[in-house]
């Protein structure tokens, strides 16, 4: 990996100028002010709702579902928090563009002030060919470019505001993940586009810190929570997960040749990650009735029997480090981390088939607080369960065709 300085910030693209112009948008973007024609002081945020589907982007209020902005925006767009509570990074076209939910926090000496206004999708666009994962830990995002192989590393505090941060060269463009350390350091895939086993932690000089080459297919992370001070990541492989801990990577034992766990939800209150688990490398699209909890204390991994299947936007965790399972027959599985025993099946939406493309709406799920929000594409909703007493509370209309989803507090 070379370390160099960011050599493409914050671009101005002709598409997120026609959109940021759906918002009124602010002429302030160094303070990174929203775009609205009214911000009002409120003493507590409510939660919001930002839904892409094929033509566009919707922010809802997520206790009434009001729509609160929409923006028009077509072909495919993957949404991420970049972790302050307020703005999503989405990635389209060749590049990761900054939207702001409206949820706005100011401090104020030993205080802060809450505002609200309207949502809007900013002229702040990071350059990245092929834009893939944004991932954020110590309050430093990273975006990685799988068409360069490149990781924008910038503090989350300056990457609403176009700041310049570093660029991290792996050795090829592949499908690939960075996760930022504490200590400046960064841990990030090598790999190329056929093939791709290597993850490598590399400290603030690009020096190597610690290397495994034998995490086969490497796809996906997990943050979890870190043991005896010491920083824990979980990342997924085709013959079972890797744990980075203590400077070094474990590999944890599986049972079969393949055992896929590319999709991973961590909880930095929990020290075990829930993963998908897939034994069929011949399957073009594998549904598995059974997900892993991955042990990040003792490198090891169990396997819990579902009664349906799931995908890979079926996986989530609750307020207390829960597994949450979004499964085929239309309940909200909920699992006990430790012990790995079903405790809920909380009925949501109807029975439902994953589609063959991954880029087709389907039913996902997403957690806020104690309240998990599960999108029912079929029904043009969004129903939201309370996670304390395991029912559904309200549900909320939405657009046709919802794609990804995610819920902003307002905190980060």
């Amino acid at each position: 990996m070379n370390l160099t300085p960011l050599r493409t910030i914050a671009v101005l693209t002709a598409s997120a100028l026609a959109l940021a112009a759906c918002g009124e948008s602010s002429e302030d973007t160094a303070e990174s002010e929203p775009s609205s024609s009214e911000t009002i002081e409120v003493t507590r945020h409510l939660p919001r709702l930002v839904v892409s589907t094929e033509t566009g982007l919707t922010t809802l209020d997520a206790a009434t579902g009001k729509v609160l902005g929409e923006h028009e925006v077509r072909g495919f767009k993957r949404l991420s928090p970049v972790g302050d509570g307020r703005h999503l990074g989405v990635a389209m076209g060749d590049g990761f563009t900054l939207f702001d939910s409206g949820l706005v926090e100011k401090a104020h000496g030993d205080h802060s002030h809450l505002y609200e206004t309207g949502p809007a999708l900013t002229d702040v666009t990071y350059e990245a060919p092929e834009p893939g994962h944004l991932v954020t830990h110590h309050g430093v995002a990273a975006l990685f470019s799988d068409g360069a192989g490149t990781a924008q590393v910038v503090p989350v505090e300056e990457l609403a505001k176009g700041a310049e941060g570093t660029t991290v060269e792996a050795d090829a463009p592949h499908h690939g993940v960075a996760v930022p350390l504490a200590g400046d350091r960064l841990l990030m895939t090598e790999g190329t586009v056929d093939a791709r086993r290597t993850v490598r932690v590399v400290d603030a000089q690009g020096a190597e810190v610690a290397r495994t080459d034998t995490c086969q297919g490497v796809h996906g992370e997990a943050v979890a929570a870190p043991q005896g001070g010491a920083e824990t990541v979980v990342m997924g492989c085709e013959n079972g997960p890797e744990v980075y801990r203590d400077g070094r990577f474990t590999k944890v034992d599986v049972e079969e040749d393949y055992a896929r766990t590319g999709n991973l939800a961590g909880s930095e209150e929990s020290p075990i990650v829930l993963a998908d688990y897939k034994t069929d490398p011949d399957a073009e699209h594998e549904r598995p009735e059974q997900v892993a909890l991955i042990d990040s204390r003792t490198a090891e991994l169990t396997k819990v029997p579902l009664e349906a299947s799931y995908w890979f936007r079926s996986l989530a965790r609750g307020p207390e480090g829960e597994g949450l399972v979004l499964t085929t027959d239309g309940n909200l599985t909920v699992i006990d981390e430790e012990t790995g025993e079903v405790t809920a099946q909380v009925p949501v939406i109807d029975a439902w088939t994953e589609a063959d493309d991954w880029q087709l709406p389907g039913p996902l799920v997403k957690v806020a607080g104690d309240r998990a929000y599960v999108s029912d594409p079929a029904a043009g909703k969004v129903h939201v369960v309370d996670l304390r007493d395991h029912e559904v509370t309200t549900s909320l209309d939405v657009p046709e065709g919802v794609v990804e989803m995610e819920v902003l507090s307002g905190a980060a």
